[in-house]
């Protein structure tokens, strides 16, 4: 038998909405259930972690979760929440999309669990030979027009305007619900927040067309404390992906987050039990500047998305911004991640003909960058003992050789605690 899903979902405060019977349904039988994923990028992001881990919830109860990409309805567009409508991608790019989410999804979900294993399946599948004809006549005379124009999804885009295809997607999203719930079985389809007039949409047209059974749950669109946007920074997106945002990136968005937002984080994001959770929060209320709890966030998280060789490196890399590192700290570091690490910090480019064999400290910190503003000034920090190059003291007589540059390329140079610069060889 299963175990309570929706009781799970609802102490992690993951419910929004909830489709009355759903509860009884899902306790009562091993049970099938989707979410859709649109593709549109070769990599998901944070934002998509609520569904991710709503499947991951599903699947422990011992249900069978399918992952649905969009083939088809990203060619299409979902209007919900969006201000204007999007750029279609063609088969090839979505195809990649596709594999791409698949591998990511992976990470997450148990593709081999025997009878409750996850599936991932492309309504391009079921669409692809369907002709426009078909559709109208099989799917669009059991809807009406007056049904679809009461979305929030369309009444929000009446004054913008929006085309025929944006407004036929809640069809074809309503055909996927209905097709894996006669081919699959899926008596459940769980989104977030602004699906739920779709996913209804599904259920009303298994309900005319099949009679068969249809529910619905929704999570909460997650809102940070501040006011701004869950799963943005300054540079953008947060992904999955390693090439898009590094291990290091992914772990300091975790471990900057406020207290007030970490305490919902815990829930949803990882797998801690109740107990668990409550001994964290406990520890950290007694040393809050500690970040205990963020830091028990940052390394469940990024150790399931990118592994624990890349969390370790994303501990040194957070070390070495707080001064606690040495040279070989330095030298584990990927070069995106040093320059993550020291983003803003003074650089200065020289060409290799002027490093030639060596330079010497001096010229490396004014003469041939300017990071100080004179020999003279050099000479002082260097007697003072205060210059370092990549984390390790040095004297007036130090000149840099290849052999300091990290990857070849760059070296710290640093003066007293706070003051950093990058030295770049090109």
């Amino acid at each position: 038998m299963p175990t309570n899903f929706i009781e799970e979902l609802k102490w992690r405060g993951m419910v929004h909405d909830i489709m009355p019977g759903t509860e009884e349904a899902l306790n009562k039988k091993v049970s099938s259930g989707y979410i859709g994923f649109d593709p549109t990028a070769d990599s998901l992001h944070v934002g998509h972690l609520v569904q991710i881990m709503t499947l991951v919830h599903f699947q422990r109860a011992g249900h069978k979760p399918f992952a649905l990409v969009g083939g088809a309805t990203g060619m299409v567009g979902d209007p919900s929440g969006k201000s204007k409508e999007r750029n279609l991608l063609d088969a090839e790019t979505l195809d990649h999309n596709v594999a791409c989410v698949k591998g990511q999804l992976e990470k997450f979900l148990d593709f081999n669990a025997g009878e409750n294993s996850a599936e991932m399946v492309n309504n391009y599948d079921w669409f692809k030979d369907m002709s426009f004809l078909d559709f109208i006549r099989d799917v669009g005379k059991h809807i009406s027009v007056n049904y679809m124009m009461s979305k929030d999804s369309v009444k929000s885009r009446l004054e913008t305007g929006m085309s025929f295809t944006e407004f036929s997607y809640q069809l074809v999203q309503g055909y996927d619900f209905y097709y894996l719930n006669k081919h699959k079985n899926c008596i459940v389809q769980l989104g977030g927040s602004d699906q739920w007039g779709n996913i209804v949409t599904g259920t009303e047209l298994i309900r005319r067309k099949s009679g068969g059974e249809a529910y619905a749950v929704t999570t909460p669109l997650i809102k940070k404390a501040d006011g701004t946007k869950f799963g943005k920074t300054e540079g953008g997106s947060v992904w999955l992906d390693s090439e898009k945002t590094s291990p290091y990136e992914f772990y300091q968005f975790w471990l900057n987050s406020s207290d007030a937002d970490s305490v919902n984080y815990v829930r949803i994001f990882t797998l801690k039990s109740k107990e668990e959770i409550e001994a964290i929060e406990a520890e950290h209320n007694e040393a809050p500047h500690l970040r205990v709890l963020q830091k028990a966030i940052a390394e469940d998280i990024t150790t399931r998305v990118h592994g624990k060789e890349a969390l370790d490196a994303a501990i040194a890399a957070s070390n070495i911004l707080f001064g606690k590192s040495t040279s070989e700290d330095l030298k584990s570091l990927s070069e995106k991640d040093f320059f993550s690490v020291f983003d803003g910090v003074p650089q200065a480019k020289i060409s290799k003909a002027d490093f030639g064999d060596s330079l010497s400290i001096v010229d490396a910190l004014s003469g041939k960058t300017g990071f100080l503003s004179s020999n003279g000034e050099a000479k002082r920090e260097l007697k003072a003992n205060a210059v370092s190059v990549n984390k390790e003291k040095v004297g007036e007589d130090f000149a840099l050789t290849a052999e300091h540059l990290i990857n070849g390329k760059y070296a710290l140079l640093g003066k007293g605690k706070k003051n950093n610069y990058i030295l770049i060889v090109e």
